[in-house]
């Protein structure tokens, strides 16, 4: 039983298969694919400082760490959220230490370099200048904006990607070995591959907790249900109220879709008797403007509005003739869940696509460098194009086919918003035929 207090714990599946050679790598090929400038760097031996940019979970200690071990250097690394000038000192006495006593120059890595003040920063310019410290700095917030200009001068600046889903499959098929003997289907991979959004340690943290889970329960394959209930809470739906209030807001919800007008009054009647609180009603005829009317009729989101505040000056029974009215309105209003429709679909995209990066035309460009890096370079500004509409302009990321999840209805102002959207795309399609 002793042996159970005595071992060592096992380090996490990210360290265990943490690259140890540049070729090891996967993902960042713009930076270490063949005569790309970090594998040039890393090839010849000769570092330069460097700052990665990009999220969390896409190489950016690793690289630091392969940059000592290509030029057989000294390697520190320092956190910006826990160290101070004391921890700077201490670096650079032991640098210069290893420099004296091993000829061997030092690679500092400073993660999360953002954090660190302007005098922590200024702190590394002399020893950056004289050589005595190679700087790798990893950050998740623009240098640009973070980073002292002097540092800046002295650094070069490389943006890291989140991984692909094939890359993120690479990392799996390196993982195998040190999954206890546990494979996963699939769309359990697919699964984890959405709930990491591009994190290559945060993948690994969820494989190592599924087979994990699996390898205790006797499994040697992790299906896609399975993956859920392992790296998930099952979570509980807590009723407020009794089925009846539920029962009786769907009626009222469903009427009012319905456009019909008596019994609409009915429900809406029914509830407050009942005892319903007027302001939860509000609430939901607001609901339902948006839900169920939309852009067909964008007066019926105010008249809601409406009705809720005179309800929350007047209270019951005067106010109650207020939401009567409002619900009315929503009966005869013209129907759309256009918006609706589109808005899930958008989220529903989103969540399994993972987060692309915004193209450089369309980003802001307030600092030097962002202008250096072409930010907002090829942007066409709507107002200087004839209909002040940029015709056959993308505004998705780049590799994103276009998308069109909102389809306005032929009914009220979604009508006349249809012939425009049909317009715009006459103007896009004549562009794209090179006429003017």
């Amino acid at each position: 039983m002793a042996d159970l207090f005595t071992t060592e714990p096992r380090p996490p599946l990210a360290e265990l298969i943490r690259p140890k050679t540049i070729d090891e790598v996967v993902g960042q090929r713009h930076l270490l694919g063949p005569g790309k400038p970090l594998r040039l760097a890393f090839e010849a031996r000769k570092l330069h400082s460097f700052i990665l940019w990009g999220p969390p979970g896409v190489g950016k200690t690793t690289l630091g760490r392969l940059a000592a071990r290509a030029t057989n250097a000294n390697f520190i690394a320092i956190s910006a959220v826990l160290a101070g000038v004391k921890d700077i000192r201490q670096a650079i006495e032991d640098a210069q230490g290893a420099l004296d006593r091993e000829g061997k120059s030092t690679v500092l890595f400073v993660d999360e370099i953002h954090r660190f003040n302007k005098a922590q920063q200024d702190a590394l310019l002399p020893h950056v200048e004289s050589g005595l410290l190679t700087l790798v700095g990893g950050t998740t917030e623009h240098p640009g904006i973070e980073v002292n200009n002097a540092l800046l001068s002295r650094a070069q600046v490389y943006t890291l990607h989140p991984f692909t889903g094939e890359e993120l499959q690479q990392l799996y098929e390196r993982a195998l070995p040190q999954l206890s003997d546990v494979t996963l289907t699939g769309d359990a991979l697919d699964l984890l591959k959405g709930f990491a959004d591009g994190d290559g340690r945060r993948f690994l943290n969820l494989l190592e907790q599924v087979s994990n889970a699996a390898s205790g329960a006797g499994l040697k394959e992790a299906d896609l249900e399975f993956a859920k209930n392992s790296t998930s809470p099952s979570l509980r739906r807590f009723d407020k109220g009794g089925d009846a209030h539920y029962e009786l807001i769907s009626a009222l919800h469903k009427s009012v879709r319905g456009s019909s007008v008596d019994a609409s009054l009915y429900w809406l009647a029914r509830m407050l008797e009942g005892g319903a609180d007027g302001r939860y009603l509000a609430r939901r005829l607001v609901r339902m403007a948006v839900e169920d009317i939309g852009l067909a009729d964008p007066r019926a989101m105010q008249v809601t509005l409406n009705a809720a505040e005179v309800y929350d000056r007047l209270g019951s029974p005067e106010g109650e003739l207020a939401l009567a009215e409002a619900t009315v309105y929503l009966c005869i209003a013209p129907k759309s869940n256009a918006v609706y429709n589109a808005w899930n679909q958008v989220q529903a995209f989103i969540k399994k696509d993972g987060s692309r990066d915004v193209p450089i035309h369309l980003r802001n460009a307030p600092t030097k460098l962002m202008k250096q890096m072409g930010y907002g370079k090829a942007y066409r500004y709507a107002h200087d194009e004839p209909h002040a509409y940029a015709a056959n302009e993308n505004y998705f990321p780049d590799g994103m086919p276009t998308e069109t999840w909102y389809e306005p209805t032929d009914r009220g102002m979604e009508q006349k918003i249809g012939e425009k959207l049909a317009w715009l795309k006459s103007l896009d399609d004549a562009a794209r035929r090179g006429e003017p």
